[in-house]
């Protein structure tokens, strides 16, 4: 499914169902998130509507007269039916937003978002009774990932979810599809075709992503003797910013969520010696599709292959400890969970002096940064730095001045200590990673 229409002419009226498992502050937290996401892909917000149900599995999602009232705000397009609800389905009705429905006049919405998953034929339900575009979670961060996917492998992976999200969704999926259903038995020909098709283009996009994959992991082996470091954290927080600042790359920074897609790999500047990587990896987000799960594990292999992971946290956002939790369960779900981690409380020029102070008590073993504070980028890469000293290890190599081309790869490579030149040969002592030696110690044996 994707949007039709042009989103800036979009005006969205977002739904939240709360159930017994999913209520309160939580509720609040994702409906503002959705809001946000919405607001990326550039619609306007007119208002939000809840509804307490005792779950989301109902045929038409919510009960008949807030489904009349939602139905009044997007212009009474569709056909309300009146399904049948039980007394105990409907726990109770309840409505928060900064613009309540009663000053909305008739027809401000023309877009209705749910904040939760909806089956093909919950979708198709809501569709026909209000008669407009109707989207769930999954598919608005879906379509955002659509359009932020700028490499090879991010879209094919996007790609790949979009078409598992899209096929149960095909009957109305357009209206020409539609069109085509008209007649005994012609639609179902048609729907199966179409069906067959995304099958054999699923079939082709993982083909090409596994080719992709082998390329990228034969580009991470190259990368496998320096230190690695990986930021990760939840969409927003501040990665793309801390990334920029400590390797003085130009990648993208905008305050919009998901805004980067993309793996982006730099060293870590002022040039270490050897040199020090930093990767900016996928931001998370709350009730993440599985379908993009799992097809961003190659993007997440860089965080699986990192040395040490960065946990960049928003720390003026109230919510960042469930946030952080969030990062915590996708990072386990793809084993990524033996790796050193340090928590980063990045925007601290956002907090108080007193608000500092309470989250250093709270979390005294974490960094706090601004990015804008060139003093919390130098203690940062001091801190990098220092880590990644302690895994390396001294050793000294003896090198003879016909060995070709071994002197110049141990500077460029590794920290020199200590050089003593002999008669026929120069002795090393050097500070490098116990991978790195092991390799040029076996070059120079095939060389002798």
């Amino acid at each position: 499914m994707q949007l039709t229409a042009k989103a800036s002419q979009n005006r969205a009226l977002l739904i939240s169902i709360q159930t017994p498992q999913f209520k309160g502050d939580e509720a609040k937290a994702s409906l503002a998130e959705l809001a946000r996401l919405v607001t990326t892909l550039g619609f306007k917000v007119v208002g939000t509507q809840s509804q307490k149900l005792s779950s989301t599995q109902r045929m038409n999602v919510l009960g008949s007269g807030k489904m009349a009232e939602i139905a009044h705000l997007t212009g009474n397009q569709g056909i309300v039916d009146d399904f049948d609800f039980d007394d105990d389905d409907i726990v109770d009705e309840m409505l928060f937003s900064e613009l309540p429905s009663e000053d909305l006049p008739f027809g401000s919405a023309d877009v209705v978002v749910f904040d939760c998953d909806l089956s093909p034929s919950q979708l198709r339900n809501v569709e026909n009774q209000l008669g407009v575009e109707v989207f769930d979670r999954t598919g608005i961060i879906i379509e955002i990932f659509s359009r932020h996917a700028r490499t090879r492998t991010a879209r094919l992976q996007v790609e790949i979810a979009r078409l598992n999200y899209l096929a149960p969704r095909l009957r109305e999926s357009t209206s020409g599809n539609k069109e085509r259903q008209m007649g005994k038995g012609a639609g179902e020909t048609t729907l199966e075709l179409d069906r067959r098709k995304i099958r054999d283009q699923l079939a082709e996009l993982r083909r090409e992503l596994a080719s992709v994959q082998n390329e990228l992991k034969g580009r991470r082996a190259q990368r496998s003797e320096l230190f690695c470091v990986a930021l990760v954290g939840y969409t927003n927080a501040g990665k793309s910013s801390m990334m920029r600042a400590l390797t003085g790359s130009e990648v993208l920074v905008e305050n919009k969520l998901f805004a980067t897609l993309d793996t982006t790999v730099r060293a870590l500047q002022p040039i270490t010696q050897p040199r020090i990587l930093v990767s900016d990896t996928v931001g998370f987000i709350k009730k993440l599709p599985h379908d993009l799960v799992a097809s961003f594990h190659s993007t997440l292999a860089e965080a699986h292959d990192a040395s040490l992971l960065l946990y960049v946290v928003d720390a003026s956002d109230p919510s960042f400890r469930s946030q952080l939790d969030v990062v915590h369960e996708v990072l386990q779900e793809v084993g990524v969970d033996d790796i050193s981690k340090q928590l980063v409380l990045n925007k601290s020029d956002q907090l108080s002096i007193e608000q500092q102070h309470a989250l250093m008590a709270e979390f005294p073993d974490a960094i706090m940064t601004s990015t804008r504070n060139p003093a919390d980028i130098t203690k940062l890469h001091q801190y990098i730095v220092g880590v990644a000293q302690d895994e390396m290890v001294e050793d000294e190599i003896v090198v003879p001045y016909t060995a070709n081309g071994i002197i110049g790869e141990i500077r460029s490579s590794m920290s020199v200590t200590k050089e003593e030149y002999e008669y026929e040969h120069i002795t090393f002592t050097v500070r490098s990673n116990p991978i790195n030696l092991a390799r040029l110690k076996k070059q120079m044996q095939n060389q002798g």
